[in-house]
């Protein structure tokens, strides 16, 4: 990789997870400092170091691995990504820290959702992040990376544990999850097409809007967000994202009423997400083609999961 100039301050790195531009690393650089913000899987990591060298910097010079949240496609090569970066310290939500440090029910998890030979091909092995080299940042907290502060914000709805981080410099929150899909290929129509998540286990329509606005207040110019890419009409998207949010509710509220069970109550809600997609589309100008589906579908199911299961716990209430 040919060395690049360093007047980019955050660094877009496509992981290739999947398929290309639908998961991002950031690298923040600041001065001879650096910073991460998610990291993909453990088979990003050769990309992550070699990226902080095209800006001629070793991973010597990396202070903080960041999380946004504890889903594997943001955080699954944090130890993998410590052991190249001697000097850093992971930073994440007080809910993320004791699972990082002991990753064992959060593979459980996840393996519920993938299966054994899903959860193999997408994250590889999840190994524990020592606790020495780990801090929980409370909400509001900063951090300074040389003359830049990063303040913390606590972002539940999609994750419990899900925390943006605000730039001073670049005036931008690094999103994660919480501001939504915005893949490249969908923004084509008359609006950017921004599409909330809603995956297992923690999806709340209350705690999500909350977000959005909290991330909308900071006055932020731009959005860096995992899936995928720099969102600049913070303002607009932020509208979308509470429209999208108040879609996800209705199917959840509609499935209460319904009451299907195990997968009929997912499929009944897939059909119904893949309906919430298409008119939220319409409304940006784009007729979703088959290549578009590629990406959504798998997003459709697995937003029907997590419906699904907000669902069961409300029976369970």
């Amino acid at each position: 990789m040919d060395k690049r100039p360093r007047s980019d301050s955050v660094v877009t790195v496509d992981c290739n997870y999947l398929t290309p531009q639908f998961a991002a690393a950031y690298l923040i650089i600041e001065g001879d400092r650096a910073a991460f913000v998610d990291n993909n899987t453990t088979r990003a990591v050769p990309l992550l170091i070699e990226t902080v060298n095209a800006y001629g910097l070793t991973a010597e010079h990396v202070d903080f691995v960041i999380m946004t949240h504890l889903h594997l496609d943001h955080a699954g090569g944090t130890a993998a990504l410590l052991k190249r970066c001697p000097n850093a310290m992971v930073l994440a939500h007080p809910r993320a820290a004791r699972h990082l440090v002991d990753p064992s029910r959060l593979v459980a998890s996840a393996k519920t959702v993938y299966g054994e030979e899903g959860f193999d091909r997408r994250f590889g092995t999840i190994e524990p992040v020592e606790s020495a080299r780990l801090r929980s940042m409370q909400d509001g907290e900063t951090m300074d990376l040389g003359q830049r502060t990063l303040t913390f914000i606590h972002t539940p709805g999609h994750a419990k544990h899900h925390v943006c981080i605000h730039d001073s410099r670049s005036n931008g929150v690094f999103t994660g999850d919480a501001f939504g899909l915005a893949f490249p290929s969908l923004q084509r129509g008359a609006k950017s097409l921004v599409i909330y998540s809603s995956p297992p286990t923690d999806f709340d329509a209350d705690e999500a809007r909350n977000s959005v606005r909290k991330i909308a207040a900071t006055g932020a110019e731009r959005a860096y967000v995992t899936h995928f890419g720099e969102v600049n009409a913070v303002g607009e998207a932020a509208d979308q994202l509470l429209r999208s949010i108040d879609s996800l509710e209705a199917i959840l509220d509609e499935a209460v009423t319904v009451s299907p069970t195990g997968d009929a109550r997912i499929a009944h809600c897939e059909r119904r997400i893949r309906e919430a997609f298409m008119d939220q589309a319409a409304q940006c100008g784009i007729s979703l083609t088959e290549s578009d589906w590629q990406i959504l579908g798998p997003e459709a199911f697995l937003n029907a999961q997590g419906i699904a299961h907000a669902v069961s716990r409300k029976h369970i209430k």
